[in-house]
């Protein structure tokens, strides 16, 4: 299981509504109705740029205000809202954060549940059963795979998403990120390190 696996490789993976989804959007392609490269454009602001956004700034709050960092540990959802970011599927969060003891990893087993409001559209792979349960067998294995190999002696823990409950990963802040401003430091951070499978990008030199 990889990253980025192409969407024929989970063309038997999809829930019933995504299957249903799918076979309209091929339909109204071949009619001429709909231009697929628009719609792919469209899907990727909001699975990449427009919902990591608002993540990222979260990220970059916590890294900048301790007071905010620990009212995030103790009142995910609190702290989230204060920044003006509410709404389905982000009712019930809790932020975990990444130390040099331990990296967090999040999955939901049983489905997708997916923190949307801060992190906009789940990804294909969250979403695959590949991923779904080698994340909780072999999580170092799953990390590799997206470019990550951490120290044998950082612990890896894995959450598991439910309906009730939803987790945002807080990742460290990167050498050579001091002194930059919380704009640049969201720059820095990425959805994928905000699920666990990546780490914050360090800034350019």
């Amino acid at each position: 299981m990889a990253h980025d696996h192409s969407e024929d490789d989970h063309d038997n993976e999809f829930d019933p509504m995504t299957a249903r989804v799918r076979a309209l959007e091929t339909i109204l392609a071949g009619k001429g109705l709909i231009d697929p490269a628009a719609i792919d454009a469209i899907v990727d602001v909001y699975e990449n740029k427009v919902g990591p956004r608002n993540g990222a700034r979260v990220v970059a709050e916590a890294w900048t205000d301790p007071a905010f960092a620990d009212w995030l540990k103790r009142d995910a959802t609190a702290a989230i809202a204060s920044l003006g970011f509410t709404g389905r599927q982000g009712e019930h969060m809790q932020a975990v954060f990444n130390t040099g003891e331990t990296h967090n990893l999040v999955v939901c087993t049983l489905c997708s549940c997916y923190p949307w409001t801060v992190l906009g559209l789940p990804p294909v792979w969250y979403k695959s059963p590949p991923y779904r349960s080698r994340a909780v067998m072999e999580p170092r294995g799953v990390l590799a795979e997206f470019g990550v190999t951490l120290p044998p002696d950082t612990k890896v823990r894995v959450w598991d998403s439910t309906a009730e409950l939803r987790y945002l990963v807080v990742p460290q802040r990167p050498p050579g990120a001091e002194g930059l401003g919380k704009d640049q430091l969201a720059e820095l951070v990425t959805r994928d390190s905000m699920i666990g499978t990546g780490l914050a990008r360090e800034p350019q030199r």
